[in-house]
């Protein structure tokens, strides 16, 4: 039997609800995204947001700040959860690390954002990591996320 091209467009219709209720729906599984992001890559004192680098899926940066680190962590958990569409994840600053979910406003898709801070003698070292779930090009939405934010500390 052959399937009437109107079969076909509502066939192809709901896949396409499918796939994004599956984008929008499908869990965050904090043992997947809470994870380890320090590099030992050495870095100089300077401006955060000019430090940012991109990398597979996503941006990262490190730097240091005169602050504590829970001082660092206490103003990006500030700074995330006052963006559109970003939550709170996991992590906190007593732990040294907090990861939050941002999704993009039309489709949905999630980005994870992690945070790491550790005490050196020159002062707190941020590393932050920015990356997307689903797909291979983010348009520089996680490199100007992490500059809006580092912006802000």
């Amino acid at each position: 039997m052959i399937m009437s091209w109107k079969t076909l467009v509502v066939l192809v219709l709901l896949a396409g609800v499918a796939l994004l209720a599956y984008i929008r729906l499908a869990p965050s599984d904090p043992k997947d995204w809470h994870i380890a992001v320090a590099t030992t890559d050495p870095i100089a004192p300077g401006p955060c947001a000019e430090r940012i680098v991109l990398v597979p899926k996503g941006a990262r940066a490190a730097c240091l700040v005169a602050l504590t680190p829970r001082q660092v962590l206490d103003k990006l958990e500030a700074i995330a959860l006052t963006s559109p569409r970003t939550l709170h994840l996991a992590g906190s600053a007593d732990e040294g690390r907090i990861t939050w979910t941002s999704r993009s406003f039309l489709m949905g898709y999630p980005d994870y954002i992690t945070a790491e801070v550790s005490q050196t003698a020159q002062g707190s070292r941020l590393d932050i990591l920015s990356r997307q779930r689903f797909g291979q090009a983010d348009l520089g939405v996680n490199a100007a996320r992490l500059k809006d934010w580092l912006s802000q500390l």
